[in-house]
C-alpha cells in the first residue's frame, strides 16, 4: 500500500503535546515513537477507583468521579491497544475491570450504560442513568483481544449474541459496538453471518445515522471499521475505503488536530475528546500505511 500522505505530522504531534490529555499524549509516543508502554500505565492509573472501576472523565462525555460504564469501556480500550505482552499489569487491570462490571452488570449479562452515580455531575445529554446495554459489545470484545478467560465475559458475550440473533436494532453507535464484538470474539462463521445482518443498517455510501445526534451525524466506514482486515471490513469495498482515508487526511485542521461531529456541550469535554479523536485519526492511518 503507499505510504504517500498530505499529512502534517509535526502539526499533529504539537497538537497533541498542547491540548491532549497526558494519557493520549504517551498513547501517541507509543504509537509513533515507541516509547514504553509503563507510562501509558502510569498515566491510566489515577482514572481507577478503590473499587476497581474507572471515572473521573476518562470518558469525556461523563466528568464525574465514579466508577462508570463507559471508564471501563476506555480502560480496556487502552489496555487492548498496549496488549497484554507490553506489561503484566495489563493483564491484571482486565481481570480487576472485569470483576468491577461483574459487580454492576444486570441479571442478564449487559454493563448498564449509566449508573446512577452520575447523576448530579455534568454530563452530556445522552449520558443520563439507563440500563441500555449496548457498550456491552465493545466491552466484550475488548475482553475477547485481550484474552481473558472470565466468568463476566461468557455472560456478555452469551447477551451480545442473543442481541445479535435476534432483530438487532439499527442505531449508529448499537452497529459500531456490535462491529467491536464482532471483529473480536472467535467465531468465525457466525460472525461473517452477523456481519452480513447488519449491512442493511448501512447506508449506501457505508455510512450509519446517530439517532438524536446532531443534524449532520453520522458514523463514517473507518469508524465502523477501523482495522485492515477485520471481518467487519466484508461490508465496506476496498476503492470506498481508500476514498475515506483520503477524506480523513483532509480533515486535519489547521492547529494540526481533528475535531468531532457530535455536540460539543463542554470546554473541557470538547478539549479532551478532540485529544481522542487525534490520535484515533493518526492511529487509523497509520494502519492503513498512510503514516
Amino acid at each position: 500500500m503507499s505510504t504517500s500522505t498530505s499529512i502534517d505530522l509535526e502539526a499533529a504531534r504539537r497538537f497533541v503535546y498542547d491540548d491532549a490529555r497526558l494519557l493520549d499524549r504517551h498513547r501517541l509516543a507509543v504509537l509513533l515513537d515507541g516509547a514504553p508502554p509503563a507510562r501509558v500505565l502510569d498515566a491510566l492509573r489515577p482514572y481507577r477507583n478503590a473499587d476497581h472501576g474507572w471515572g473521573h472523565a476518562l470518558e469525556p462525555d461523563l466528568r464525574g468521579p465514579d466508577s462508570q460504564v463507559s471508564g471501563a469501556l476506555s480502560a480496556l480500550e487502552v489496555l487492548a491497544e498496549l496488549g497484554t505482552a507490553a506489561d503484566p499489569e495489563v493483564t491484571t487491570l482486565a481481570r480487576e475491570t472485569a470483576d468491577w462490571l461483574a459487580g454492576v452488570a444486570l441479571p442478564d449479562g449487559r454493563a448498564p450504560h449509566v449508573l446512577p452515580t452520575a447523576a448530579g455531575y455534568p454530563a452530556a445529554p445522552w449520558m443520563v442513568p439507563n440500563d441500555g446495554g449496548f457498550l456491552t459489545y465493545a466491552i466484550a470484545g475488548h475482553l475477547w483481544e485481550l484474552g481473558l478467560d472470565h466468568p463476566w465475559l461468557d455472560a456478555a458475550t452469551a447477551w451480545c449474541w442473543k442481541q445479535l440473533d435476534g432483530e438487532h436494532p439499527g442505531d449508529g453507535y448499537t452497529v459500531m459496538f456490535a462491529l467491536r464484538f464482532l471483529d473480536a470474539v472467535p467465531e468465525p462463521g457466525r460472525v461473517a453471518a452477523a456481519v452480513e445482518r447488519l449491512r442493511p443498517a448501512l447506508r449506501d455510501d457505508g455510512t450509519i445515522s446517530v439517532s438524536g445526534g446532531e443534524d449532520d451525524e453520522q458514523l463514517r466506514p473507518l469508524l465502523l471499521s477501523p482495522r485492515p482486515g477485520a471481518p467487519s471490513r466484508a461490508l465496506f469495498p476496498e476503492p470506498l475505503v481508500a476514498a475515506e482515508l483520503d477524506r480523513l487526511e483532509r480533515e486535519q485542521l489547521d492547529d494540526g488536530g481533528w475535531d468531532f461531529d457530535y455536540l460539543h456541550w463542554s470546554p473541557g469535554q470538547t478539549v479532551d475528546a478532540r485529544g481522542l479523536v487525534t490520535l484515533g485519526a493518526l492511529k487509523t492511518l497509520r494502519l492503513h500505511g498512510r503514516l
